[in-house]
């Protein structure tokens, strides 16, 4: 049996098909055992983007400690969550894990505060925006194959980038990735498991950095309703495991919630293919009201206690002064980048585009380094 029969058997007749896929940009041979999907997964996971992402801030930057988040084991979290939505609701497991792999392999240095600084530099030259410098390096930046630029993934994993949504992702579409169109409900799966894994797990770091106390947790309804089951399920229970037993229940509460909510509201729309998907007036993947307005005050509260604490604004101020100058001292004499970057200066890639490809290529500890080289008399360039 080929993969196209396996997914016709296992898979409901609105999940993303491979034998339904508008394929790549540059005409290649599929792979005799190897679905579209996962040939996309394999090269993100390939690239040197992805590689990056062991180095880059979640929430704490990498020389506060080995136990924190990083950029990769977030995305492999929200794989792991992806996966099971997909796969319990019939649709294309790989698709939605392809995605999840590469929803942040755009993302700066220094988590948003590096992406905010970025967007202010580069006004007036076209901006910046995670997901779109994402799309940029899948179709570009990356280099490791003779016949084109780029991965040249599938046109839905492309898609499914671009129209990643968030609260911290609303970037502007490409046209030819029709924006006034839905998703398909892999791509709608993955902003989903995104905002569970990061509530869940910057929670988790939150708590074992201590800037934020279980105490503080104890008037946050969703908190209470896991920790309740757990105490029940557990009496006696000590410290850290009841905490990671609370936060393994939130992360089993929500994905339960939205599977149950997705499926209802897939048969309550009769959704009977993919077209119904991409003519849907909103997302089909989402949670119940109750839980969204369980969810609100967790939100405010990792808002308010865990990403504006002193301590992460700090480091926030200091990662936006690093790359400002960085920027700065590269925009003021371009000789002073790699050969490579300063061979792509042209008449199609401006200086700033550049500086900007190269700085936000970064992890957290070669920006740092780039500083001190360029910055600190005494070391060594």
């Amino acid at each position: 049996m080929n993969y196209y029969e396996f997914e016709d058997m296992m898979l409901k007749p609105y999940a993303m098909k491979s034998k339904e896929s508008r394929g790549r940009k540059f005409k290649e041979d599929e792979h005799p055992y190897r679905s579209p999907y996962q040939r996309d997964r394999d090269r993100i996971i390939h690239s040197a983007a992805f590689r990056r992402l062991e180095y880059k801030t979640q929430v704490f930057v990498n020389h506060e400690g080995d136990y924190y988040r990083t950029r990769l084991t977030h995305s492999l979290e929200v794989s792991q969550i992806a996966r099971t939505i997909a796969k319990t609701l019939k649709l294309n497991e790989e698709l939605s894990e392809a995605l999840s792999l590469a929803h942040d392999l755009g993302h700066t240095p220094f988590g948003h505060a590096g992406e905010e600084i970025l967007n202010e530099l580069m006004k007036g030259h076209g901006g910046f925006e995670h997901n779109l410098h994402t799309l940029k390096i899948v179709e570009e930046l990356e280099e490791r194959y003779p016949d084109f630029k780029g991965m040249n993934l599938t046109w839905e994993t492309r898609e499914g980038i671009a129209k990643h949504h968030t609260e911290y992702d609303k970037a502007k579409i490409p046209n030819e990735l029709e924006p006034n169109l839905m998703p398909t409900l892999e791509a709608q799966i993955v902003d989903i498991a995104d905002e569970i894994a990061y509530d869940n797990h910057d929670l988790d770091d939150g708590l074992a950095s201590g800037l934020i106390q279980e105490n503080d947790l104890e008037k946050i309804p969703l908190w209470q309703k896991a920790q309740t089951e757990i105490e029940r399920a557990n009496p006696g229970i000590g410290q850290p495991k009841k905490r990671y037993q609370v936060i393994r229940k939130l992360i089993a509460l929500l994905v339960d919630d939205c599977i149950k909510k997705s499926e209802a509201r897939i048969e309550a729309n009769t959704i009977k293919n993919l077209s119904d998907v991409r003519n849907f007036s909103s997302r089909l993947i989402d949670f119940s009201d109750e839980v969204k307005f369980m969810r609100k005050p967790l939100r405010d509260f990792l808002q308010n206690g865990l990403y504006r604490h002193y301590r992460v604004n700090r480091m926030s101020a200091k990662a936006r002064r690093f790359i400002k100058m960085l920027f700065d001292a590269y925009i003021e004499n371009t000789s002073m980048l790699p050969t490579v970057f300063q061979d792509k200066i042209n008449s199609k890639n401006d200086k700033y585009s550049v500086v900007c490809d190269y700085i936000a290529s970064m992890t957290d500890r070669f920006a740092l380094d780039e500083y001190e080289k360029l910055f600190n008399p005494y070391k060594k360039v």
